[in-house]
């Protein structure tokens, strides 16, 4: 992936962090599911924001963010995706 790419995923990230907004927290009564959208855009924002400004971000960091999802919603999603994301060219496609 280019620079360009990275840029325009990374901004489409972004935007989804700011419309998911409402659903972060663990007593919000949205859909699980619109939940750890919100929380793993959250997660990544600051990550996105790099990219956007063509700046590196540390990885294990993110993962590590993505991570402690767990510890705001019930479940081991957030551990899951940073497992699946923490190997190289692995996506989990499981929809």
């Amino acid at each position: 992936m280019d620079n360009t790419e990275a840029r325009l995923i990374a901004n489409a990230l972004y935007e989804i962090r700011l419309l998911l907004s409402p659903y972060m927290g663990s007593e919000n009564d949205a859909p699980h599911d619109v939940r750890l959208a919100a929380h793993v855009a959250y997660a990544l924002h600051n990550e996105a924001a790099a990219l956007i400004d063509a700046e590196k971000f540390d990885i294990e960091t993110a993962l590590r963010k993505v991570a402690a999802i767990d510890n705001v919603l019930p479940g081991n999603d957030g551990d899951r995706l940073a497992s699946t994301w923490a190997t190289p060219n692995r996506v989990d496609r499981s929809d």
